[in-house]
């Protein structure tokens, strides 16, 4: 078994058309379980084909030079931005809220420009707010 991971598996029932994840406790109890859709308890589902990760050997990110860290921004790798953003930043006393939930999001996957946008929004709507507090003054 592949470290403390479960394995889960991608199906799409087709009674109810919904996409499911099933979890289990090992790759033998997938084998002989059966695969029940736990909306409509359906089992006429479809396996379907699940992205495939693959586990990169660690990079020390606070030991690399400038030019490898620009090249790892650049790579689009939202994960492996978040991991160098937490391993730079981790001896760094910050109070920065904001660069710790930049950190986490990049972890989880999301995208930088969906990060940067909500980011934007964020601080559009604090400087109106505070445009009206200081008009109502």
């Amino acid at each position: 078994m592949m470290g403390d991971r479960m394995p889960s598996y991608d199906y799409q029932c087709n009674t109810c058309g919904r996409a499911v994840t099933l979890y289990y406790k090992s790759y033998r109890a997938y084998d002989e379980a059966t695969h029940t859709c736990p909306h409509c308890q359906s089992i006429d589902l479809t396996r379907l084909i699940s992205r495939v990760a693959i586990n990169k050997p660690s990079r020390n990110y606070g030991g690399m030079s400038s030019q490898e860290m620009l090249s790892v921004l650049e790579g689009g790798d939202s994960r492996e931005v978040g991991q160098l953003f937490q391993d730079v930043g981790a001896g760094v006393p910050s109070s920065d809220g904001e660069y710790h939930e930049v950190t986490n999001r990049l972890l989880q996957g999301e995208k930088p420009a969906s990060i940067d946008a909500d980011l934007r929004d964020r601080s559009e709507q604090q400087v109106s707010k505070d445009r009206k507090s200081a008009a109502s003054d």
